[in-house]
């Protein structure tokens, strides 16, 4: 195909449909129209962008003392009626959202890169890739910023972001297997971060183990030494650090009762000190591991639902093989405990890069296996819709639950119980998924797609769809 091209064909695509989202990549200078998308990524952008909601809702819903654990709430999640029902809606949680709708969702940013670029350089305007992809990336990041600071502290856009202006655009080029190579080597310095910090560096882990020693000290009938008795008092101002206690539960209400201008001064000044004081391991290698991943998966064809049926298959079952037990196993031996915090540290969060990366390749496989079926196409249609206006989506989210839970008349933060949060995600999915189509019937992009694409190529973008606009057109 020529360079002066204005649109992919539907042979250069090999699909249904051209590029996605991600791209805006230019005929020259301008992004890509809705009629040159590829559905697969629309449709697995949209899955995650709903099954990243499951996650959130913790952090908008009330206290939280563990990451996506209901312990410290107010209406104590296991105990009394609900508590084996909110345990299965725990289990459900974790075996099929935690950490495999962001992993997901990295991955088809990575992907993203490549769609840029390679549509810049088949229209010849290669010279041009880079400039655009530094503009659009560096207004993610503003975005990140106004949505973490004014919005919510949950935000996950900066990071992103920063991750592809300081990593991704260099790698475009490398071979699939090097991409997979280097996002495994990624993946495993902070898995291996997350191991030492555990086995071996760690206060808490330390005192523990010198607490066992002094207990099977005293059984033997020996008298504490005062080296023991301080070790003791340590372990004893540990476990009393991590205890959830009332006087904890009640302050964390308290803080969001307050008025937004100070609550703005509380947590969304904190936003980007906290954001700065992560280890560079966690900030940008879980990250950009994940995105090159993901650009790899890209490259041999995974995510466009091109590769036969029985790779997606031993795929998804290779993947929930192996992350399913472990998360059953992990989860059960943390409630077993009352969740004592060493027992979730060791059993849920040190296999969490692993467990997330397998179980996010098997929901991804499963989902490309019925988007390649094609059975499900007009079902999938709003989801493809949502996935196509994902950024808008995603602020209008984090609206909606502020709105609930915090700044709103009914200030539900802390006071449903925990499987009642699933009727609020409910509730949200439908707004997505009924009003996202709407929208796209009448418009190219999403209203913040627009702007982010006007601000990147510091013009403005026909908005209403080019049939409106053009009656007589096909």
């Amino acid at each position: 195909m020529s360079s002066s091209s204005t649109s992919l064909s539907l042979s250069e695509a090999n699909l249904p449909v051209g590029s996605d989202e991600e791209l805006a990549g230019p005929p020259h200078t301008a992004p890509v129209m809705r009629a040159e998308r590829i559905s697969s990524i629309d449709t697995l952008r949209g899955f995650a962008l709903l099954g990243i909601l499951v996650m959130n809702m913790d952090g908008f819903s009330g206290p939280q003392f563990f990451h996506d654990i209901p312990v410290g709430l107010p209406k104590p999640a296991f105990i009394g009626s609900h508590a084996h029902v909110n345990l299965l809606v725990l289990l459900i949680k974790w075996i099929f959202f935690e950490g495999k709708m962001r992993f997901i969702f990295s991955m088809l940013f990575g992907a993203g890169v490549l769609l840029l670029t390679e549509r810049a350089e088949r229209r010849g305007a290669s010279e041009r890739s880079a400039d655009i992809f530094l503009r659009r990336n560096m207004w993610l990041v503003l975005i990140g910023v106004i949505h973490g600071t004014f919005i919510w502290s949950g935000d996950i856009l900066l990071q992103y972001g920063s991750t592809a202006l300081l990593f991704l655009y260099p790698c475009r080029k490398l071979r699939p297997r090097s991409l997979f190579t280097v996002g495994a080597f990624l993946l495993l310095v902070v898995s291996t971060y997350g191991l030492l910090q555990f086995t071996g560096t760690t206060t808490s882990v330390l005192l523990n183990r010198e607490h066992i020693r002094f207990i099977a000290s005293q059984k033997a009938g020996n008298l504490p030494t005062p080296e023991q008795k301080k070790i003791e008092q340590k372990w004893a101002d540990e476990v009393k650090e991590h205890e959830i206690t009332k006087q904890k539960i009640n302050e964390e209400m308290a803080q969001s009762q307050v008025g937004y201008v100070d609550h703005l001064l509380d947590q969304g000044i904190d936003y980007e000190t906290h954001f700065v004081s992560l280890p560079p391991a966690f900030t940008f290698g879980e990250s950009a591991g994940i995105m090159m991943i993901g650009m790899g998966l890209y490259k041999i064809g995974f995510l466009s639902a091109e590769l036969p049926y029985s790779t997606y298959l031993w795929t998804a079952l290779l993947g929930f093989l192996i992350s399913t037990p472990l998360y059953v196993a992990g989860l059960l031996k943390s409630y077993q405990s009352g969740f004592f915090f060493l027992t979730v540290e060791k059993w849920v969060y040190l296999p969490y890069e692993f467990t997330g990366m397998c179980g996010g390749l098997a929901i991804a496989a499963t989902l490309l296996m019925i988007i390649k079926s094609d059975v499900f196409r007009r079902l999938l249609r709003p989801v493809a819709a949502v996935g196509q206006t994902a950024l808008s989506n995603y602020i209008l989210t984090s609206l909606i639950c502020q709105l609930i839970f915090v700044w709103g008349p009914w200030k539900l933060y802390g006071k449903l119980q925990y499987y009642q949060l699933v009727y609020v995600v409910l509730g949200v999915w439908i707004m997505n998924l009924v009003f996202s189509p709407l929208w796209l019937r009448a418009f190219e992009f999403g209203p913040l797609e627009w702007l982010w694409r006007s601000a990147t190529y510091w013009k403005l973008q026909p908005m209403w769809k080019k049939s409106d606009l053009q009656p007589n057109s096909r």
